[in-house]
């Protein structure tokens, strides 16, 4: 599972993506430019350039212009399909996620639902921390159906706010038979690309990638 914790921003601008070779075209083509110039203003009056020389080195000129400009078409077709693919996801803001994602408290339940085993007659979640330890262990029903996680100890006193991962165990008897991840609902804050992906950053600063997301609902 592709997710990544960062710090929340304001505004859902982009970044334009560019081709990483660019820089380097560019770069040859100006000194490319520059050695030709030298090389005409410098040549001895009486012992001029051939002309087939002086041809064979502009049409190396040409092809590394056309190069350059290619290279520029190409980023920006690659800008327009990113910031395209953004479009679709923009009515998505404000909206619920529902996805495998670790989820972040903020002093209110979080609503959470675990797929169901037919085979299992009891189900556990397992709530852990930033690091991926056990911090707690709770029966959750059997059916698919969302349930809230309240956020506090055996003992009723609240956990503190923070990111926390949730996955649900599954029980025959005493026996587990599996072992799967919880999903969550959360709701979704901005959309990114981020090298040619589209992903979502949640409540509390969490990413995902938007092909992570299972359902989109109304917030609650």
């Amino acid at each position: 599972m592709d997710v990544i914790q960062t710090q929340q921003t304001q505004t859902s601008g982009t970044t334009p993506l560019a081709s990483p070779d660019r820089s380097m075209i560019t770069s040859d083509f100006q000194t490319f430019l520059e050695m030709l110039t030298t090389q005409m203003q410098n040549q001895d009056p009486l012992n001029p350039m051939e002309s087939t020389e002086f041809a064979t080195q502009l049409a190396t000129f040409s092809g590394v212009e056309q190069q350059v400009r290619t290279n520029e078409l190409l980023g920006e077709l690659q800008s327009s399909m990113a910031l395209s693919g953004l479009s679709d996801f923009a009515n998505w803001i404000g909206m619920e996620a529902r996805a495998e994602m670790p989820m972040a408290l903020q002093g209110e339940p979080l609503t959470l639902i675990a797929a169901e085993n037919p085979l299992a007659d009891r189900m556990e979640l397992v709530v852990t921390d930033a690091e991926g330890q056990a911090l707690q262990r709770l029966d959750v029903p059997t059916a698919e159906t969302p349930f809230q996680w309240a956020g506090v100890t055996t003992d009723g006193a609240p956990l503190p706010d923070g990111v926390y991962g949730f996955h649900v165990e599954y029980f025959q008897g005493d026996t587990p038979i599996g072992t799967q991840p919880a999903h969550g609902y959360a709701r979704i804050e901005e959309v990114q690309s981020i090298d040619g992906e589209t992903w979502l950053t949640m409540q509390g600063g969490v990413q995902i990638r938007s092909s992570l997301v299972a359902g989109v609902r109304d917030p609650v």
